[in-house]
């Protein structure tokens, strides 16, 4: 099996006490690359004739990779090891949010406005106008992230509690690229109708819900509800944000093998929240032949264990994801690492397009089939043509907030998908660039400007 590459996300900082002597740090350096070590930043924190003591950033590819890292270090002869510091726990540590307030309270006239007695005339003006609510108070830029821990990334039912350092990160996200106020809303339940409840009790304070590592089949009663039951956007991440980014990369990469959406063969494998979405608007977008595989093979008429949600995507003819890749011009996985194999996808139809988006291990790694696939897609930050859902989400709430649409609907996420994948120009296309960065600032506007003109051509926007 290929080994991971290393990244930053099992990165550390070694600091190290060693002899003022030449080719020592050499010594070090060798050992962290014998180890299998990325090397990063190195500086001095101290100097004197006898000793330097440096602080050296290394990446790894796991835990255990950062653990030999470290033991590799430590058993070199006149290097001592002071500290170690995991880089990631460390950005962690006392959270990655806080709360600070837009205008400054310096006198007591600004008290006076911004708190009694001042702000009691601007509640009895919101009580009188309700819609002014988007104006006077944070509601027009604020978006919940709610979770109940059950689905967290590729992780499993961690709880509340385990869920909140992705909430925060999303949060940042949401800030960063579409400079919503977001805020994470960790529910300690995993009751359908506690979580509907508690959220339409705390909405008054949002102008959008962003659902997030809620488990299937649940999450998609508590979307289809939620919408229903409020007139603010809803909006699922993990099923309509990976489909629409799936949808961009997809667009793209046909172009290049010169393939319309309407004739491909499409396999999808993963059943949950992210493949059931993808698969429904890939069928609003023209894809006729999809077959959809769960753990158990394909979706097929003849299981008796279908949800009703999986129902809606059984085919007549049984078989096993290989059996179903025969043929494929197209794989996209949202499923388990190493679960396609080399012989799998060379089964598929001449100029075969994969997109691999299992985290962090996709389904085959892109090395292995470097030759056999026209396009290669994962869902990793260190390989060409990342699949990630922060090219869709901040600009769709971003859109929905600024003209208050009622909802977010199938033809604002097509619309989401040709907007990503209209900024890579044709001329420009490659079999490495399918996708804009995520760091591509002209991304959550274009998003954001596509939902908003569908929006009001549908008639669902107040603004």
């Amino acid at each position: 099996m290929v080994s991971l590459t290393p990244n930053p996300s099992y990165s550390l900082t070694l600091r190290i006490k060693l002899p003022n002597q030449v080719s020592q740090l050499a010594v070090v350096i060798e050992a962290i690359a014998k180890a299998e070590g990325n090397l990063g930043n190195i500086d001095v924190v101290e100097k004197s004739r006898e000793y330097i003591i440096r602080e050296i950033s290394v990446d790894a590819a796991s835990t255990a990779a950062a653990n030999n890292i470290e033991a590799a270090v430590r058993a070199l002869s006149n290097i001592e090891v002071l500290s170690v510091r995991d880089r990631t726990f460390a950005l962690h540590q006392g959270g990655k949010l806080r709360v600070e307030a837009k205008i400054p309270l310096r006198e007591q006239d600004d008290l006076a406005m911004a708190y009694t007695p001042g702000v009691g005339r601007v509640c009895v003006e919101i009580a009188n106008h309700p819609e002014r609510v988007y104006d006077l108070t944070i509601k027009g830029n604020t978006v919940a992230i709610v979770s109940d821990g059950s689905a967290v990334l590729g992780l499993g039912n961690l709880g509340a509690e385990g869920s909140m350092p992705v909430m925060e990160g999303k949060a940042m996200l949401f800030k960063e690229f579409a400079g919503l106020d977001a805020f994470p809303i960790c529910l300690a339940t995993q009751d359908t109708e506690e979580i509907i409840e508690t959220v339409k009790r705390i909405a008054p304070v949002f102008g959008a819900v962003n659902l997030e590592d809620i488990s299937a089949p649940r999450c998609f009663e508590i979307e289809q509800r939620l919408q229903a039951e409020l007139d603010i956007p809803i909006f699922h991440d993990d099923q309509h944000g990976t489909a629409i980014v799936s949808l961009a990369a997809l667009t793209n990469a046909l172009k290049l093998v010169n393939k319309k959406i309407e004739t491909i063969r499409l396999v999808i494998n993963g059943a949950g929240a992210a493949g059931l979405s993808m698969g429904r608007l890939f069928q609003q977008a023209g894809v006729k032949n999809l077959i959809i595989c769960d753990s158990k093979g394909v979706i097929s008429r003849d299981r008796t264990d279908l949800t009703a949600t999986k129902r809606e995507f059984a085919t007549p003819h049984p078989g096993t994801l290989a059996d179903a890749m025969v043929g494929a011009d197209v794989f996209m996985g949202v499923s388990a690492p190493g679960v396609v194999t080399v012989e799998m996808v060379e089964s598929m139809a001449d100029q075969p397009i994969v997109f691999a988006m299992a985290n962090p291990v996709p389904e085959i790694q892109p090395e292995l089939v470097k030759g056999i696939v026209a396009v290669m897609a994962t869902g990793r930050s260190d390989y060409p043509n990342q699949i990630n859902n922060v090219l869709a989400f901040p600009g769709v709430i971003r859109g929905a907030v600024d003209c208050r649409a009622q909802e977010i609907t199938t033809e604002m996420f097509l619309a989401a998908g040709k907007a990503i994948a209209a900024l890579i120009p044709d001329t420009e296309i490659s079999a490495n660039n399918i996708m804009p960065s995520v760091f591509d600032r002209r991304v959550s506007p274009a998003v954001s400007a596509a939902v908003q003109e569908v929006a009001r051509a549908a008639g669902i926007a107040k603004k």
